[in-house]
């Protein structure tokens, strides 16, 4: 069976997400990590390749060893679902720290709160209180 997994690319910053982000969510780890040595191809110490799971879901990064003109765009995100009000007040008040909302937390017509938030990686956040 294909297997699918979000892959994220920042510039310098995949540690520090991975971080933040396994903070945030029950269930969610750091699983490896390999940095780049002296040779490269990227900053010595820096994400070569890394994987870490939020509430089991698998993901993947890196740090880019190339300037890029592009980031990441709102026009794909990452959805949750919080079980209650803490949850989702937590998460969006840790993911707006150096973000910005796109759609403040609140009452929409399609869901009692949700929030739209672009976090200070440039990672987009829907959350939504189910």
């Amino acid at each position: 069976m294909q297997k699918f997994t979000t892959f994220l690319m920042f510039e310098g910053r995949a540690e520090e997400a991975m971080n933040l982000y396994t903070t945030l969510f029950n269930n969610s780890s750091v699983k490896s990590i390999t940095r780049n040595g002296k040779e490269g191809p990227g900053a010595e110490g820096t994400v070569l390749h890394a994987i870490f799971t939020l509430n089991g879901q698998e993901f993947m990064c890196i740090d880019s060893s190339v300037n890029h003109s592009f980031s990441f765009t709102p026009a794909i995100s990452i959805h949750v679902d919080c079980v209650d009000d803490a949850e989702i007040e937590k998460i969006y008040t840790a993911l707006m720290d150096g973000g910005s909302a796109m759609m403040p937390l609140g009452s929409y017509g399609f869901s009692k709160k949700f929030g739209w938030v672009a976090d200070k990686f440039g990672v987009s956040w829907q959350l939504n209180l189910k």
